[in-house]
């Protein structure tokens, strides 16, 4: 479904933006709770040729609730884009690759944090290997977490 269309930069080619269906998802995990919402992917068109010129964009709001009974330190979120047989859609040479995002946040358990998702997908989802599904791997540090402070005994001379 064609959310919308813009007219770009260049006047051969457009910008198409379009709902991911579904465009809200609940994914519950061991540790996590993770809400995406607002999924939308964005590409840049020929007019013409209708030939998608530059690499796919999917963004959203992604929403995080730790269910655990732990401390748990968020490092990034990654995703990973399979087909309609599970395997992975691979990015064709020349695509920017940008599959993750930096959270870097500290969650108390049942407290919840919110951002933004801004990755690339690749433009193999849109031809002969139809997207089936998104993997998302949230990496993490359990903790508590043990912490050893050194120091440098110094001056400047």
């Amino acid at each position: 479904m064609v959310k919308g269309r813009v007219k770009w930069f260049n006047p051969k080619q457009e910008k198409i933006t379009k709902n991911l269906v579904p465009p809200k998802a609940d994914l519950k995990g061991r540790h996590f709770l993770v809400e995406l919402s607002h999924l939308q992917v964005g590409m840049i068109v020929d007019i013409t040729s209708k030939e998608i010129v530059e690499t796919p964009s999917l963004s959203g709001h992604i929403k995080i609730t730790n269910k655990s009974k732990d401390i748990l330190d968020i490092q990034a979120l990654t995703l990973d884009y399979l087909d309609e047989d599970g395997k992975p859609i691979p990015f064709e040479f020349g695509e920017k690759i940008a599959k993750a995002s930096l959270f870097l946040k500290v969650i108390k358990p049942a407290e919840t944090t919110e951002g933004s998702l801004d990755v690339t997908i690749p433009r193999m989802a849109f031809k002969e290997k139809a997207l089936g599904k998104i993997e998302i791997n949230l990496v993490y540090v359990p903790s508590p977490l043990k912490r050893e402070t050194l120091t440098l005994s110094g001056k400047i001379e």
